[in-house]
């Protein structure tokens, strides 16, 4: 078990998107991580803006972590990448304010 973060979801969220992301890859052998763990890794990433090298020690390692946000962020033409549908599904929302927005309000403020 490892230590809760504020960017982490519900395992019952989770499951709810577990088969998307399943489905970007071949079945070859049984996993050994907890995709759950990679997910929330993610997650921290993105809402962080931390570096991939400093993804806290209760995750997986952060070349399996980037290694997942790789496959699951590559666009199919048009169409919206995996990473995209399953954060729209579960309404995750990133940073608060875009970065432009946040600039503006300390200048004008």
């Amino acid at each position: 078990m490892r230590e809760s973060y504020p960017s982490d979801i519900s395992r019952e969220q989770f499951e709810k998107i577990r088969p998307i992301l399943e489905s970007s890859r071949k079945k070859t052998r049984p996993r050994e991580l907890d995709l759950y763990d990679v997910f929330c890794g993610v997650l921290y990433v993105l809402k962080s803006a931390c570096q991939w090298r400093m993804l806290p020690k209760e995750f997986p390692k952060w070349e399996n972590v980037y290694y997942y946000f790789q496959i699951w962020n590559k666009k199919n033409g048009e169409e919206p990448s995996l990473l995209e549908l399953v954060l729209k599904k579960i309404s995750w929302r990133g940073p608060y304010k875009q970065w432009s927005e946040r600039e503006n309000q300390f200048l004008y403020n």
